[in-house]
């Protein structure tokens, strides 16, 4: 959990740094096209990208750090002989594709002014069964390359497994619905460099946490080798 705190730290600094900005120029978008520009803020943009993004992203950074550990405590010693520090950082590439590459894919990180106020449910329900449909299909590719095991080699379980997720994935993102709400004026860089800042601050996330636990787990989880 304190490696996951540390690292939401390190990527609430690089969202502060790198893709504050971006949601600045699209909140200036917006305040220049919407009808209800000028608005009373019920919470200040100076509070929402210091004090507000720093404590959402530690608590959010603190309980995947915590699930982080789980995994990995339950995956040493059966996933083969990789040292528990490579392990981790494995699982953390793993979280990288099916918890933000693979959601991001069908539904993009959007800045302020793209998306309509009457249809954040739905989007906010299709994130999360696009989140949900990820982590299933993944589930299903692990079980299928287990089962796997006693008639292909490991590189190719693995390989059968990577094409198990990615066809349950293309299904679940096939079944869910289509969503396409940027306005036609929208400046195509400012959302193009918004999306990939949030992605890339998710990865950091995951990285510096798990190099970060593998590396206190490590002495910990690794066989005491005697004199």
């Amino acid at each position: 959990m304190l490696a996951g705190l540390a690292g939401a730290f390190v990527a609430a600094t690089f969202a502060l740094i790198v893709a504050e900005p971006y949601v600045d120029a699209a909140i200036a978008f917006e305040a220049r096209h919407a009808a209800h520009a000028g608005g009373v803020e019920l919470v200040s943009r100076a509070t929402q990208k210091t004090l507000g993004l720093y404590t959402a992203m530690m608590l959010y950074g603190t309980a995947l750090g915590g699930l982080l550990a789980i995994v990995v405590a339950a995956c040493h010693g059966r996933v083969g002989a990789i040292p528990p520090r490579a392990l981790a950082v494995l699982l953390a590439a793993l979280a990288c594709v099916v918890l933000v590459l693979a959601p991001a894919l069908k539904y993009p990180p959007t800045p302020p002014a793209v998306g309509l106020h009457e249809t954040v449910r739905l989007r906010t329900g299709a994130f999360l069964g696009m989140l949900a449909g990820s982590l299933l299909a993944a589930l299903a590719g692990a079980w299928a390359a287990q089962r796997l095991g006693a008639v292909l080699t490991r590189l190719d379980r693995w390989l059968a497994g990577g094409l198990v997720y990615l066809a349950a994935v293309a299904l679940v993102a096939a079944l869910l619905p289509h969503v396409d709400e940027v306005p036609a004026d929208f400046p195509a860089s400012l959302l193009w460099q918004y999306r990939v800042a949030a992605i890339a601050g998710q990865m950091i996330f995951w990285l510096v946490t798990a190099e970060l636990f593998g590396r206190l787990a490590q002495p910990l989880l690794a066989p005491r080798v005697s004199r």
